[in-house]
């Protein structure tokens, strides 16, 4: 029975859970709001004002004057400045493909007839240019699956059709905006259904709150809240899902519409970062053993629809059922290729990649840095060590439903884990210039989740919170270190 002093402890964590939310969402709007090339910013100025200096001189020496001479200024300072931009919100190749796929498909003047997905015209603008495409039917696409980019492109459309505005000629504005819209609306969700997630599970104040202060400031979904990127939405889709599949697994519910969520986002969370599909696949044939007609009503439906989306923009797009990073091998390699941008030829990056993207030689190696290294999940972000503790202790435990839980929530990470150490050379690049092993940021949710029982039993001793809060503190400097750009090397 649920004593008065419960439910005045529950009210007061969901007050400090709120409290939290809100400042880790307006840490992650400010980032937003600032995203910028910042360090060129002074360079991008010089530059514009010496090059509008230099056209004037050179206009009046042809005699123009007046009128004549400002019309004429006019015109060539909106060419020296779209010329001349350095500064943008789209901080890296890697975003940057997928606002290009974005613009073809929004701006007429930068469609391909019969391409519509083709971003040829889009690279061959100023401050457009990517490494992150490939080439196939004599045009350039971005590399990226194109069911995330036609959505973003739908929201896109809106802002385009009502304001006239684009991302050539407001870029900070509708960048900035579409980004807050696409990763901090999702992340409100999250947060709130996490907290959810952790009254159910979590046994201590302390520990309930020290999980949730984790989700607010100490992992990298924060720091990737100020670009475009496939591995934010995935974590989302990912906590709705596994949201849905506790209501149905925990609380016995058999409503459809939790099928239904359990369903779609399961699938849109594979959409976006492949290897979850092992989840989704988990959480499939879990739901059709403990509820097979819902699952077949409701989970099922549901994943089609997704499977649709993402097959059919891909054959739109490309012709092809498989995206575009599936076509790399012999006779099919849609990564070898030259192209011409601005009257110059160049060549595909993957054929001379440079540094980091070359791939580690040695897989020992390899994984020695994944886990405890420069790009380590434990070094990183050693909360994570709660994270194995958790599971070895639900583990341990005679509750049957908190046993399978941690079976999946292990297995599941376990899986994707070796997937990653497991891919040849050219693969073997930790994500890239990126602050952490962003290819695993998605088995956030599961993570946190199962750093409860860890966080509880380490709330009981000083000493014990005391250490939590080191590695909390270690874990939020890792995230917020990168604070003007993920896409940068960790400390």
């Amino acid at each position: 029975m649920t004593t008065t002093a419960d439910d005045s402890q529950a009210r007061l964590r969901r007050r400090v859970y709120l409290l939290l939310i809100v400042l880790g969402t307006g840490a992650m709007l400010g980032r937003i709001l600032a995203v910028d090339a910042v360090d060129q910013a002074a360079l991008q100025k010089y530059r514009i004002r010496k090059a509008i200096s230099e056209k004037a001189d050179l206009l009046k020496k042809r005699g123009l004057e007046g009128e004549r001479l400002e019309r004429a200024m006019e015109k060539e300072e909106a060419r020296i400045r779209k010329l001349l931009r350095l500064r943008r919100p789209f901080l890296s190749a890697n975003d940057r493909s997928r606002w290009c796929a974005v613009r073809a498909l929004v701006e007429e003047d930068m469609r391909v007839e019969g391409a519509p997905y083709a971003i040829d015209k889009v690279i061959a603008e100023p401050t457009w240019d990517t490494i992150d495409m490939v080439k196939h039917d004599g045009h350039l696409y971005s590399s990226k699956p194109p069911l995330f980019p036609t959505l973003i492109a739908a929201e896109y459309w809106l802002i385009h059709r009502l304001t006239g505005a684009t991302l050539d000629t407001h870029p900070n504005a509708i960048g900035r905006f579409i980004v807050a819209t696409v990763n901090v609306i999702p992340l409100l969700v999250y947060f709130l259904l996490l907290a959810r997630l952790i009254e159910r599970f979590g046994t201590s104040d302390w520990g309930r709150l020290f999980v949730m202060g984790v989700a607010a400031f100490g992992t990298f979904l924060t720091t990737f809240s100020v670009v475009i990127n496939n591995h934010l939405p995935a974590a989302v889709c990912a906590m709705v899902a596994l949201y849905a599949t506790v209501r149905i697994w925990f609380d016995g519910r058999r409503e459809l519409r939790y099928f239904f969520v359990a369903g779609l986002f399961s699938a849109l969370m594979a959409a976006n970062e492949l290897p979850a599909a092992v989840l989704f696949a988990a959480i499939g044939a879990g739901l059709l053993w403990r509820a097979p007609r819902q699952t077949v009503l409701g989970f099922a439906p549901a994943a089609i629809i997704v499977a649709a989306g993402f097959f059919g923009t891909n054959w739109i797009a490309h012709h092809s059922l498989r995206p575009p990073y599936m076509h790399r091998g012999e006779g099919d390699n849609w990564y070898d290729y030259t192209y011409e941008r601005n009257g110059k030829q160049y060549e595909s990056y993957w054929n001379n990649r440079v540094g980091i993207d070359r791939g580690e030689p040695s897989r020992a190696v390899y994984a020695l840095h994944v886990l405890v290294g420069h790009h380590g999940i434990f070094s990183l972000t050693p909360v994570w060590l709660l994270s194995a503790g958790g599971l070895v202790m639900w583990l341990s435990r005679r509750e049957q439903g908190l046993r399978e839980l941690a079976l999946l929530i292990g297995a599941v990470s376990a899986a994707c884990l070796v997937f990653y150490l497991l891919r040849p050379l050219g693969d073997r690049n930790y994500g890239g210039m990126t602050c952490g092993l962003r290819w695993m940021f998605w088995c956030t949710p599961l993570w946190l989740l199962a750093m409860l029982p860890a966080a509880d039993a380490m709330s009981r001793r000083a000493w014990t919170r005391g250490l939590a809060l080191v590695l909390l503190v270690v874990s939020v400097a890792s995230a917020t270190y990168p604070t003007w750009n993920p896409w940068t090397h960790p400390w």
